[in-house]
């Protein structure tokens, strides 16, 4: 009982456009905890207990979260379940890591040593060195890069259809990043393979996540990128931070009005639903500091 009522939970959240991967996770193993203790509905005592089996207070917090969000839904239907009360394990919030912003010549570097990935007359340095490249220049999510279709380049740009939220979006092109990939399409096109996956690897099947990440990990070791402890590495998704940044630094000064529209475009183009999320990407660079302290120069001194 307790199982089908998590998987019409998780069916509704869905529905309202949320992946919910975290929370089907995290839902079906407390379902499974509470329904081998006998539970066919949700009680604080055996929340607790299966809380508490995670290795950190971060993580007991967050799978209490996913129980009192569903325990709440629950309720609404059936008085039996229980609401488990918030802040056992203390706040669930975490702090956002630092993300990795790169240079334009770190990125030139990783785009050339992926165009040298052996075998050289392979597509994989095609994959990967166009795949970086589109990253890149666009600020796609790694799982939108990788979704894309032979037929989501259009004239127009690229279609990137129903990904998070279940939003689609046209992402337009610079003129060298469209030429770079219709380089890329007379490569592709030469390989016949049961999907029309715009990126393959290997050959018989669409490129997944787990060998992007390796591949990119073992350019970034190789070109000394590394950072030392407890400095942020560059990752997949860091494209879509230095994106985010460089479009931003691109905003002429003394005029906020132009830098409000600009975030608009931005967040369109980034795929957010709220502007507030588009922010998450940003991260302090001494380009922006130095746009700042002269705004702020100016401000304080009356120049215009």
């Amino acid at each position: 009982m307790l199982t089908e009522t998590v998987e019409s939970f998780l069916a509704l959240r869905r529905a309202q456009g949320f992946a919910a991967r975290d929370a089907a996770y995290a839902l079906r193993s407390f379902a499974r905890f509470a329904t081998d203790r006998g539970q066919a509905h949700v009680d604080t005592p055996t929340t607790l207990a299966w809380a508490a089996l995670a290795a950190t207070p971060g993580e007991r917090a967050r799978r209490l979260g996913h129980v009192i969000r569903f325990a709440r839904h629950a309720r609404a239907e059936d008085p039996r379940h229980q609401v488990p009360p918030d802040k056992v394990f203390g706040h669930r919030s975490r702090r956002r890591p630092p993300p990795f912003i790169f240079g334009q010549d770190e990125v030139r570097r990783l785009v050339a040593a992926a165009f040298a990935l052996p075998p050289l007359r392979s597509l994989r340095p095609q994959v990967f060195g166009t795949l970086l490249a589109l990253l890149a220049a666009t600020g796609l999510r790694i799982g939108e890069a990788l979704a894309l279709r032979l037929g989501d380049l259009t004239r127009h740009g690229l279609l990137v259809r129903r990904t998070k939220f279940r939003k689609s979006r046209l992402v337009v092109l610079h003129p060298t990043a469209a030429a770079g990939l219709e380089c890329y399409l007379v490569y592709r096109r030469q390989v016949r393979t049961a999907t029309d996956h715009l990126f393959v690897w290997p050959v018989d099947r669409p490129l997944h996540y787990s060998v992007a990440k390796i591949t990119l990990g073992k350019l970034v070791a190789a070109l000394g990128m590394r950072r030392g402890p407890g400095l942020p590495s560059p990752h997949l998704h860091s494209f879509r931070h230095t994106f985010a940044v460089r479009a931003l630094e691109t905003v002429p000064l003394g005029d906020r009005r132009r830098i409000g529209r600009h975030m608009v475009a931005l967040s369109t183009y980034l795929g957010h639903t709220r502007i507030a999320d588009t922010y998450w990407y940003l991260e302090a660079t001494p380009q922006l500091m130095t746009d700042i302290a002269a705004a702020t120069r100016a401000c304080a001194t009356g120049a215009p």
